[in-house]
């Protein structure tokens, strides 16, 4: 009896441990590699604009990428709730995922010799990541690492279920995962969901590969358990989706749909079809060795076809099932996208996570532009006060105080993990960006706010006053207007002495006018002082949105060679 606990007891620490570390394994691999190939990974993405057959492929390379379609979905998520991606178009990417995620199944498939290759990796991975100094072959070692981490886990865990063989629990386990009939393949897919979806990762696929091999289940039974596995890491998209607007909650639910519908629709061919299928071209009946490789290649071949065939069903529906989404979960009015729903946003490449970040600093950018002009036409109609573009200029400052909140909170999150230097210097250059932004909008309310102080004591601007301001607000809102458009990726060349000496111009140009309005004190009427006071306010307060979109300018000009946002 106490043989059988301590057996029990090292069975479960070592394919618990393994697990462990080929999940650590593939954390380090998608971290390595998001950090080598964030550029491509990037610019994969951007084919999802151009087709829909564009979409599959991309998001079965980016799959491939970062070896994970848990991190591909997070990141549709954020892409489809800041609006740089459509509905249809993340549904195309969700498909060709799947298919990219087959990848990880070939890999543990064809390990030779897991053990030893898992301790080559280690060590070349080790000399890789804490010798060397260049950044690029530190980001290789640490993917190399992960890969080791893989490949030892798949070894532990190998080792913890071939010392189960023969006791009690590996005979309960046999008769528990009986998959001999459509009953037994959906409890099985059942159990499956249940464990993917707890560990967030279909790990649970490589363990059932492993118990297969090792004579612990069936093989039948471990290809019922990729119809499972498939569903249950659709919760990384719901997580990532939590707390956001209705856009983040369809691509969550498009995810579960996609991947619910498609293993419903093939589970009654698990044993008419995949198995026998497996068994035909990778033949089972041969030497041990060979026939633990023909199980696990096998099972990885039918994952692929499941996948494939998944994508095709689903592909002809996208338009279709798209607008099922919308209705299944109707928008409340106009939402305005926002990064707050990526709580797991660590998750996404930090080169994607800059994108997402950009979309919202150019929401920020066109509201700065929008407010300047409300501004304007609340001092040229001081007399007929418009009290809905009013309430438009407080409700629009409120929203980008909170989006600048956003989008730091989001980037501080992406730096905290491991980052080149050019990623970092583009969220610090964005961040810099959101607080210029959010000022300028704050001095926006602040006019408005010394025009109702002046009209709550029976106060007007001169008509000559305003024609002042209004020059001087106009030559400001111009300056604007030249440099928002930059704010952009990727980055124009910018010339900077140009914008330098023209902001100097209208830096010269306010300071004159604030000592025209200080001449006027006193001679045009005994409470001028009041008004000459809100009205020098008002150009202080041009002067800072001048500041502002200089620095804007210079933050963006960088160096004398720009790179690419």
């Amino acid at each position: 009896m106490k043989e059988n606990v301590l057996l029990c007891l090292n069975v479960l620490v070592t394919v618990t441990g393994g697990l462990g570390i080929f999940l650590l394994g593939m954390k380090h691999i998608s971290e390595g590699l998001q950090s080598v190939g964030g550029g491509w990974l990037r610019r994969i993405m951007s084919f999802a604009a151009k087709g829909s057959g564009a979409s599959v492929g991309a998001g079965a390379a980016a799959t491939l990428i970062v070896q994970s379609s848990a991190i591909i979905t997070a990141m549709l998520v954020g892409y489809v709730s800041s609006g740089i991606m459509t509905l249809a178009q993340a549904l195309c990417v969700i498909i060709g995922a799947n298919i990219g995620t087959t990848g990880t199944v070939w890999i543990v498939a064809f390990a030779p010799s897991p053990g030893m290759a898992g301790l080559c990796c280690l060590a070349a991975g080790g000399t890789l990541f804490f010798f060397m100094r260049r950044e690029a072959l530190r980001n290789c070692g640490l993917a190399v690492l992960g890969f080791g981490l893989v490949m030892l886990g798949l070894h532990f865990m190998a080792s913890g279920v071939g010392a189960a063989k023969g006791c009690a629990f590996a005979a309960w386990l046999s008769e528990a995962a009986c998959a001999s009939n459509i009953a037994g393949v959906a409890g099985i897919a059942l159990c499956a969901a249940a464990v993917s979806a707890a560990i967030h990762s279909a790990a649970t696929v490589a363990l059932a590969m492993i118990l297969a091999s090792q004579g612990m289940i069936s093989y039948e039974a471990a290809v019922a358990s990729l119809f499972g596995a498939n569903i249950g890491t659709t919760v990384t998209a719901w997580i990532a989706a939590t707390d956001g607007n209705s856009q983040a909650r369809r691509t969550a639910l498009a995810h579960t749909l996609l991947n619910v519908i498609g293993s419903l629709a093939f589970l009654p061919l698990v044993l008419p079809v995949f198995a026998p299928m497996g068994k035909a071209i990778f033949p089972h009946q041969c030497a041990d060795g060979a026939a633990a490789w023909g199980i696990m290649a096998s099972i990885a071949l039918a994952d692929t076809v499941f996948s494939i065939m998944r994508g095709i069903l689903a592909f002809p529906f996208v338009r279709p099932f798209e607008r099922l989404l919308v209705r299944l979960i109707p928008g409340k009015g106009e939402e305005k996208p926002h990064l707050s729903t990526l709580k797991t946003g660590t998750k996404v490449s930090p080169v994607i996570a800059c994108d997402q970040a950009l979309v919202e600093v150019q929401f920020m950018r066109d509201s700065d532009l929008d407010l300047l002009a409300s501004v304007r036409r609340v001092l040229a109609g001081q007399d007929a006060p418009d009290e809905s573009n009013e309430r438009h200029i407080v409700h629009r400052e409120a929203i980008l105080d909170n989006v600048q909140r956003e989008i730091t909170d989001f980037l501080a999150a992406i730096m905290s993990k491991r980052i080149g230097a050019d990623v970092s210097a583009r969220a610090q250059r964005l961040l810099r960006l959101t607080d210029e932004l959010e000022s300028v909008s704050d001095e926006a309310a602040t006019i408005l706010k010394i025009v109702k102080r002046l009209r709550s004591n029976k106060q007007r601007i001169s008509d000559v006053s305003v024609a002042l301001v209004l020059s001087v607000h106009d030559r400001v809102q111009a300056f604007a207007q030249k440099v928002s458009p930059w704010v952009r990726s990727p980055r124009p060349a910018i010339d900077l002495e140009a914008v330098q000496a023209e902001s100097a111009g209208i830096h010269d140009f306010i300071r004159k006018s604030r000592g025209a309005q200080l001449d006027r004190v006193g001679r045009d009427d005994p409470d001028s002082p009041l008004r000459v006071l809100g009205e020098l306010d008002i150009l202080n307060a041009c002067q800072r949105v001048r500041a502002c979109y200089l620095n804007i300018a210079e933050t963006l000009a960088g160096g004398k060679t720009p790179t690419a946002d």
